[in-house]
């Protein structure tokens, strides 16, 4: 049994794609089946780990880029703080090779400004995040993310939404 306490989390960002209707994508986990955190159809924001010594923006256009090749964004927020979520129990020693104990998360929202065809979740060179995606409403985010998640998700859609206005 691994000691949570004594772990660190690991930096990570996460990025908010909104399309011109105000609406997130979401892309459906590629391992869904297989990841240590249990079968589920589970739904999530690209999100990703930071490179040592990497900048949380640069970071969070590199994971976008390499999980569903969307560049043509602008970057509209960043969220005030860092949101922090522990693994459960069970992953505790498992999941990222036992090194840490849950993520510590950079937050951005970012208007999505190409085509829908730009969107390819196959990419040389990178082993699919996703095997299917979408867009949802900004509401229905924490739902669609693995349950251990969801506060942050709850999180960045209260931050994010005021910017949103009436859509």
């Amino acid at each position: 049994m691994t000691d949570a306490a004594g772990l660190p989390y690991r930096p990570c960002v996460g990025v908010m794609v909104l399309n011109a209707q105000g609406l997130a994508f979401v892309g459906r986990r590629a391992d869904h089946g297989n990841e240590p955190e249990g079968k589920g159809n589970w739904w999530q924001m690209p999100q990703g780990g930071m490179d040592e010594g990497e900048d949380p923006e640069t970071a969070a256009r590199r994971e976008l880029e390499e999980e569903t090749g969307i560049s043509s964004v602008c970057f509209i927020a960043r969220a005030k703080d860092w949101l922090r979520y522990d693994l459960p129990s069970e992953l505790i020693g498992v999941a990222w090779h036992g090194r840490y104990r849950g993520q510590k998360q950079m937050w951005f929202a970012a208007r999505f400004e190409g085509e829908e065809s730009e969107i390819e979740l196959e990419r040389p060179g990178h082993e699919a995040e996703f095997d299917a995606w979408r867009w949802v409403p900004v509401a229905e985010l924490p739902d669609l993310v693995v349950p251990f998640k969801r506060d942050v998700y709850a999180a960045v859609v209260a931050e994010f939404t005021p910017m949103l206005g009436s859509r």
